[in-house]
């Protein structure tokens, strides 16, 4: 009874200690009454991590405006968690968690140009 005891242990320990290996544990579900806006929230995003490549005569898409992101919204998002793409931003670091949540939120609520 106690190895069974000693294993529940030690393999409850092992679960919960990868699990907190995470980097910036937030939820990534929406809450539906907070909205996501595109000018004071996805398009810094965007300026700040994407715009020195994807912009103005730079790598395609470029990403300077609402239509360009709404239009490659999804393909973002896959490069933002490395989602069958390569990750960016190139040369990284990753965006954390509180951000792709962020663009993953607008991406459901529409891709408002607000």
């Amino acid at each position: 009874m106690k190895k069974k005891a000693l294993v529940f242990v030690f393999g409850t320990t092992i679960l919960f200690g990868f699990g907190s290996c995470k980097k910036d544990q937030v939820s990534t579900d929406c809450v539906s009454n907070t909205t996501i806006h595109f000018s004071t929230q996805i398009k810094p995003i965007i300026d700040n991590n994407c715009i020195s490549c994807h912009g103005p005569g730079g790598n395609t898409p470029s990403l300077t405006d609402h239509a360009s992101i709404a239009t490659h919204a999804t393909h973002i998002y896959n490069t933002l968690t490395a989602n069958g793409a390569q990750l960016m931003p190139q040369g990284g670091p990753a965006l954390n968690d509180t951000l792709i949540s962020q663009f993953s939120c607008w991406i459901s609520q529409g891709k408002q140009n607000n």
